[in-house]
């Protein structure tokens, strides 16, 4: 059996040049007008640029915006279920003309991320956009804030990408492409390949919907954000540190590939579950594990609504399905991991696992029971919060220099 297609039916498209064009368009590109990206507005660039967005060939017009929020669906046709934008603020947007080209900025470092034609110039009412893809307009919602923040101009056409950022200096091997995941299971002999989506390094729970996966696919793609979170999370490289020490111990060897992918998280919940499945399709994957609140935040959706919505989609608009999983935690009369569908014990018999307990349980020094989290992926975190209890008791100390 061969892989899924890329979304859309047809090939790749990743939108990166390579030698000659790369070295024409950068020269050509340093003498543009320049608009600087954000950082989620910089995750998606590079997401093109390898392919991961495939179809998108830039960012999206107002129509396309408008058919996304309102139906998930582009002015074209195509399924895509959050718009893929880029704003700028209003005095930028009165220097730049319509079918004009613009150089697009690092927000790290200044350098140019990639040119753009611009196609069109637009305004949108954000408080909708966030009512449609957030299910919210409250601005304690990191997404919706992230949007509500966000320029008062888009701007729409399409892309040519020069730089992917730095995420290959910084990630490495890490950062794979839809091209190389795909040579790789290909290289496996897999062809049913289940992604796993993470932002958190993995705890037992994580672990067993994984080996869930094992069972039935051959292969899982342990698929982890490379780009900004919220204050508190763990960061990409101490996360990947934790995963690899998971897969080297308790992984049946070429079961498991760990890679990352470079967006921010959005925090949209159910939305953000559909964009998960397709630009894993892209990846080759045939299915993605959604489990309990999948890519949500504090209480903004139901722990299945991330479930539902995949029923809601029309025929044909994904080929990457949901492998739906129950709510999954250790119980104490079973002996082991389950979930509420193989468990027939109470709540009390139960240990919930999830990553805010145990970031919380980190950072306060607390024990972590062995049923939460594997020994040699604790060692790894406490590691790390020992760090940043370091550094905490250093800026203290100079701060009471300072204040003499």
């Amino acid at each position: 059996m061969a892989l899924v297609n890329p979304h859309g039916g047809g090939s790749l498209r990743p939108l990166l040049l390579e030698g000659e064009a790369l070295i024409a368009e950068l020269a050509r590109a340093s003498s543009l007008p320049k608009v600087k990206v954000g950082s989620r507005e910089k995750g998606d660039i590079v997401m093109m640029g390898q392919g991961g967005f495939t179809p998108l060939d830039g960012f999206m017009s107002h129509a396309d915006w408008q058919g996304v929020c309102d139906g998930m669906k582009m002015a074209s046709g195509l399924f895509w279920p959050i718009p893929i934008t880029l704003s700028t603020d209003q005095a930028t947007a009165d220097g730049i003309k319509v079918a004009g080209d613009v150089a697009l900025i690092d927000p790290d470092d200044g350098s140019i991320l990639a040119t753009m034609k611009v196609t069109e110039k637009y305004s949108i009412d954000k408080a909708h956009e966030c009512a449609t893809v957030f299910k919210t307009t409250d601005l304690e919602h990191p997404g919706v804030k992230m949007v509500m923040e966000q320029g008062e101009i888009n701007l729409a056409g399409p892309i040519k990408v020069l730089s992917l950022g730095g995420f290959p200096e910084t990630y490495g091997e890490l950062l794979m492409s839809p091209k190389q995941t795909r040579a790789l299971f290909e290289s496996y002999g897999w062809s049913k390949v289940a992604a796993f989506q993470t932002r958190n390094p993995m705890h037992r729970s994580h672990e067993y919907l994984a080996k869930v996966a094992i069972e039935t696919c051959d292969g899982v793609l342990i698929h982890s954000l490379l780009g900004n979170l919220k204050p508190g999370d763990i960061p990409a490289d101490v996360r990947s540190e934790a995963i690899g020490t998971l897969i080297e111990n308790y992984f049946v060897k070429k079961t498991v590939i760990q890679a990352g992918y470079p967006l921010d998280m959005r925090y949209a919940g159910p939305r953000e579950a559909l964009l998960h499945a397709l630009f894993r399709q892209n990846y080759g994957c045939s299915h993605l594990i959604v489990g309990r609140d999948h890519a949500g935040v504090g209480s903004y959706y139901g722990p299945f609504d991330a479930h539902h919505i995949f029923d809601e989609l029309p025929r044909g608009a994904l080929e990457t399905q949901a492998l739906k999983i129950d709510w999954t935690f250790w119980c104490y009369k079973c002996g082991g991991m389950a979930s509420a569908r193989t468990c027939p014990h109470g709540e009390a018999d139960r240990l919930l696992l999830s990553g805010t307990k145990l970031r919380k349980m980190l950072s306060e020094g607390g024990d972590v029971p062995a049923e939460f989290s594997r020994p040699e992926v604790l060692e790894v975190l406490r590691a790390y919060y020992a760090s940043l209890a370091e550094h905490e008791k250093v800026e203290v100390k100079l701060s009471g220099h300072s204040a003499r």
